[in-house]
């Protein structure tokens, strides 16, 4: 969940982002549906044959999916590159953020199955990272990261961490058209997949030695 504040019509919370209320939601809770609008933002407009063939699904699901985005506003025809033969579809938004607590309680297995849909569609896209790691150029062999670092937080401390990370990737270029068209020489698209995972087990935290501090906060630098 993201933390952009939820705006007051319900749909949309800054350039090119949309804040999923409860319809919203129950539209995207589905996995078909997920992909389909992250290969419209990822690689621009395209047709439902192209899309259909990249999902490995039929034209017929493809589309039947597509018209239910467009009726709820995350897609839209593109009539300037469609024609009698074969529609074009475009993404509306560049993000979605789903953060209003109030929505997926009321929702909470569409939540569950948006996030779920979400989470497959990132790991698919590590694996195929992975796959290709080996045949990238030798510049970019040395950027791709994957790490698991435990930390032990509050939920306050959680949230600032999350609030931290997104204030860092801010300050980079996205991944826009605009900003594409200005960007030096040598710059790729790279996705930036964070994770804040709570680990509630039952295990107790080992006990300090007698006078120890217990660390109340970020360790200092």
């Amino acid at each position: 969940m993201a933390d952009a504040s939820r705006p007051q019509d319900g749909r949309t919370a800054g350039e090119g982002t949309v804040v999923l209320d409860a319809k919203g939601l129950r539209v995207l809770a589905h996995p078909v549906r997920v992909q389909l609008v992250g290969l419209l933002r990822k690689y621009g407009p395209s047709t439902v044959t192209r899309l259909a063939e990249r999902l490995g699904v039929r034209s017929g699901t493809a589309s039947y999916h597509l018209h239910q985005l467009g009726a709820a506003g995350f897609v839209e025809e593109d009539v300037e590159r469609g024609n009698a033969r074969e529609r074009w579809w475009r993404a509306v938004h560049r993000d979605t953020e789903l953060n209003d607590r109030s929505v997926t309680d009321r929702e909470p297995e569409a939540a569950l199955t948006y996030l779920q849909s979400v989470a497959t569609a990132n790991t698919l896209r590590i694996q195929q990272t992975l796959n290709e790691v080996q045949t990238l150029p030798e510049a970019w062999r040395g950027t791709f990261d994957m790490s698991d670092r435990p930390l032990r937080l509050t939920p306050e401390e959680a949230g600032a961490l999350r609030r931290e990370i997104r204030a860092v990737i801010a300050r980079y270029r996205p991944d826009t058209p605009e900003a594409a068209a200005d960007a030096p020489a040598g710059a790729e698209r790279v996705s930036v997949l964070t994770y804040v995972l709570p680990d509630l087990d039952a295990t107790p935290a080992p006990e300090a030695p007698p006078g120890a501090r217990r660390a109340t906060g970020p360790r200092p630098s």
